[in-house]
């Protein structure tokens, strides 16, 4: 019975960790300065060599992160190096004493360089040779920080630090992607713990950019006012790779604007950065910023299913590459 307990709090822990996202359709229309985001090219990774617990399998994992090259072995918390500001759904947890990985997110050849891939899959849980537990997992690229070892259930959320400091305006994200959708019109839903269900409405592959205005009040607490959006999902798949993909970032209050989607609203999901005590806090976004106001952080995120923990398409694949802001 303890065991079992281990094993559902472990993969609560890791599963939690893939979080939905906005999406809407974007114009393809930008002119202007490119600026690209240090390793958003990823050609160079960082690669760690994780060994799970032996009553897990005792495996040995490979995880990578998109930084200068480097190889880190053992169980050690990653911390984002070489003044990378990304990170992955690729995460070392440690729950009652039992190590276990998920990899999501690998790096992949393309024509001189390299470039990430994100998939959906079944993330699985073996003790003693047997399948146990298994859930879906989706893949993600992302700015921001992890706290690891993800250590227990509680608030999975609050292991995230969402988002860099940023305080330009660019017009809009470039970037090179490759889509492999799922052709099915409905979703699975796998935790682990009861049977696979089905989920209504297809799986969206997704990339949400957000400038925000934060500040922190006297007790710690951290508010948001959104200075500029962009939400973009996909649902076919494409022949080859589109290059130079451009959306436009939309500033001040868009609800009345024709792009408008309801999934873009204020709030739609609650994110976490760290408070000038140390503490991990939720962003409580309460409204949107004037036209003209500066940002003072940037979140971004790209990954391969936007359902949420234990929901999406398995063989969703996103290739991702040079990444860069359009001015």
């Amino acid at each position: 019975m303890r065991l079992f307990f281990k094993k559902k709090a472990l993969l609560l822990a890791i599963a939690g960790l893939f979080f939905s996202v906005a999406r809407a359709e974007g114009d393809k229309e930008a002119t202007g300065k490119e600026v690209p985001f240090a390793f958003g090219d990823f050609d160079h990774w960082v690669v760690r060599e994780i060994h799970e617990s032996a009553i897990i399998g005792g495996n040995t994992k490979l995880l990578y992160e998109p930084g200068p090259t480097d190889t880190i072995v053992g169980n050690t918390a990653f911390h984002n190096k070489g003044g990378s500001p990304w990170r992955t759904s690729n995460v070392m947890a440690k729950v009652a004493g039992v190590v276990k990985t998920n990899v999501s997110v690998y790096p992949e050849k393309r024509g001189d360089g390299m470039c990430a891939r994100m998939e959906t899959h079944f993330e699985s849980v073996q003790v003693l040779g047997l399948v146990d537990i298994e859930v879906i997992a989706a893949g993600s690229v992302f700015l921001g920080s992890i706290h690891e070892p993800i250590k227990g259930t509680k608030n999975p959320q609050a292991m995230l630090q969402s988002g860099i400091p940023f305080t330009k305006r660019p017009k809009a994200i470039r970037f090179d992607y490759k889509i492999k959708a799922a052709p099915e019109k409905n979703r699975i839903r796998s935790t682990g713990f009861s049977r696979k269900s089905v989920v209504e409405g297809q799986d969206s592959l997704a990339v949400i950019l957000l400038l925000q205005k934060r500040w922190e009040d006297e007790d710690g607490n951290v508010y948001s006012k959104r200075v500029g959006t962009m939400v973009q999902r996909y649902t076919k798949s494409t022949a080859d790779w589109v290059n130079g993909a451009t959306y436009p970032i939309l500033y001040g209050d868009i609800t009345s604007r024709p792009e408008y989607r309801s999934y873009m609203r204020i709030q739609v999901e609650e994110r976490y950065t760290t408070n000038s005590q140390g503490e991990s806090v939720p962003i409580r976004e309460v409204g949107w910023a004037d036209p003209g106001e500066t940002p003072t952080h940037m979140v971004l995120q790209f990954v391969s299913s936007h359902g949420g923990a234990y929901i999406g398409s398995p063989s969703n694949t996103f290739w991702l590459d040079n990444v860069r802001l359009v001015y």
